[in-house]
């Protein structure tokens, strides 16, 4: 069996970014997984905290019927992440009326009436459509999750990252989690109220937190600006201080590309080890960053435990590190993650010389 990775569409953001959305662009997604016997969309699938969820759900609908007719007779799953987290609702408040404990990776059949991810499948007749959170086997020595219980971890402050250190106090819990139930009670609740947010508020009051995120990595990763970025009259270093100082953290005040690449990995490799999934292979996404990339220091990729750790990238425009043409920067989209009966998983990017479409 060959399976496909796809992760972090971010489809339904505003501004057009969700580059899939482009009939070109998805052609190209759809070639690169047609000979797959099972593609995995690895979370970060839908943009959910942007529009209204109607609203959202008929934006992409042109998106799953041609991958259900693209992949007619074969299987396709659903891994929900932090952006579309209301995707894997129905199960988890089935598991809480069971008093049943959520496991390292649970699988479900999907149906026509299991809320947003029914409406999903209802696109999709000809498909075996399944949820699986918080992670999937791909292979016995593969395990796949996308990745957003790092934030927990991260010494980059980033704002979901602070989000998710005050939750952690709040909670008690900190970052001590050791289960999936354990990052659930500290992140579900950020995940439901950025839900709901955009239920009742307008599109520019919701697209404003992840436009201020990119302005700052935008001005931080260039001409100089790491480390010295003004955020009112405190610099970087003295807010990170400060952050550190209110038991959010700790935080590191260098805000680079490499800096999030590395303190990426290290705080999922936190959670592989947490999580104590014993796969060989842990494959995830939500950093937008593919990788291992041919540059790349094996050993920043490998857990304490010894897993190796692989990142499916994105099909998200990521303004903050991107480029017109910029075909060889890593954040560049179009990665697909191929696993194989055997070997080791495998980078394909499927946008490589492909001209993006134009912002919205």
């Amino acid at each position: 069996m060959r399976t496909a990775v796809v992760s972090d569409l971010h489809l339904g953001a505003l501004g057009g970014d969700d580059v899939a959305r482009d009939p070109s662009t998805r052609e190209r997604l759809l070639d690169a997984v047609a000979g797959c016997d099972r593609v995995v969309l690895l979370g970060d699938v839908l943009e959910l905290r942007e529009r209204r969820l109607a609203e959202s759900l008929e934006l992409v609908r042109p998106f799953f019927e041609a991958l259900g007719s693209a992949l007619a007779g074969r299987r396709v799953v659903i891994v929900p992440g932090n952006h579309d987290h209301a995707l894997a609702a129905p199960w988890l408040e089935r598991l809480r009326l069971d008093g049943a404990e959520l496991g390292p990776e649970s699988d479900w059949p999907v149906e026509p009436g299991d809320g947003a991810a029914g409406r999903l499948a209802a696109a999709m007749p000809e498909v075996e459509v399944r949820l699986a959170y918080p992670g999937v086997r791909l292979r016995p020595d593969v395990y796949a999750i996308h990745g957003h219980y790092l934030d927990l971890h991260l010494t980059v402050p980033r704002i979901e990252s602070i989000a998710a250190s005050a939750m952690g106090r709040v909670t008690g819990r900190g970052r001590a989690c050791q289960s999936p139930a354990d990052y659930e009670a500290v992140l579900a609740p950020l995940y439901v109220f950025y839900e709901e947010l955009a239920q009742g508020a307008g599109p520019k009051a919701l697209s404003r937190g992840g436009t201020l995120s990119r302005t700052v990595w935008r001005r931080a990763t260039t001409d100089g600006g790491a480390g010295r970025l003004l955020l009112g009259r405190v610099t970087i270093p003295g807010a990170v201080a400060a952050l550190n100082r209110l038991g959010l953290g700790p935080f590191r005040s260098e805000l680079t590309g490499i800096e999030l690449r590395r303190a990426g990995l290290l705080a999922m490799g936190r959670v592989a080890d947490s999580l104590a999934v014993d796969a060989e292979h842990v494959v995830f996404g939500h950093t937008h960053r593919p990788g291992p990339l041919p540059d790349d220091d094996p050993a920043e990729w490998t857990t304490l435990s010894g897993a190796r750790l692989w990142n499916s990238g994105s099909w998200f425009r990521e303004s903050a590190f991107l480029r017109d043409g910029d075909y060889g920067n890593p954040y560049w989209p179009g990665t697909v993650l191929l696993v194989d009966e055997d070997g080791p998983p495998r980078l394909e990017n499927a946008l490589r010389g492909h001209e993006l479409p134009a912002p919205a």
